[in-house]
């Protein structure tokens, strides 16, 4: 599978942002989903996971209640929505896929798939 992340930008402290990402290739309802960051200077981290069917999702603590991760099937794209975004959101934002049919996971090690990254960058 391929993967294509879009909807990053420069915003202030407050504001959203949706991310997208596209996926082509292989029927996408079989891949777990996930988003990761890296901040300047900082290890990639998790953001958020969903499920194959989009029934299960998990989150970083600290985005838990500002951001949602959603994903349509029909249109190959999972979605990341920031909302109330802070300073300390600023990374480079990538999607990733797990192996087909695996379920989902907050380690960036279970995933085989990654997209190319989109800079998201948050002022004060």
């Amino acid at each position: 599978v391929q993967l294509q992340a879009y909807g990053g930008g420069l915003v202030q402290a407050g504001d959203s942002l949706l991310l997208s990402c596209a996926a082509s290739g292989r029927t996408f309802s079989v891949y777990s989903m996930g988003w990761f960051r890296r901040a300047p200077g900082k290890e990639r981290e998790f953001v958020a996971a969903i499920s194959r069917g989009g029934g299960s999702t998990s989150y970083a603590d600290s985005v838990k209640g500002r951001f949602t991760i959603s994903r349509d099937n029909a249109k190959n794209t999972v979605y990341l929505q920031m909302d109330s975004l802070k300073p300390e959101d600023t990374g480079v934002y990538y999607c990733a896929a797990r192996p087909a049919y695996s379920s989902s996971s907050i380690y960036s090690g279970a995933y085989n798939y990654w997209g190319q990254g989109t800079q998201v960058t948050v002022s004060s």
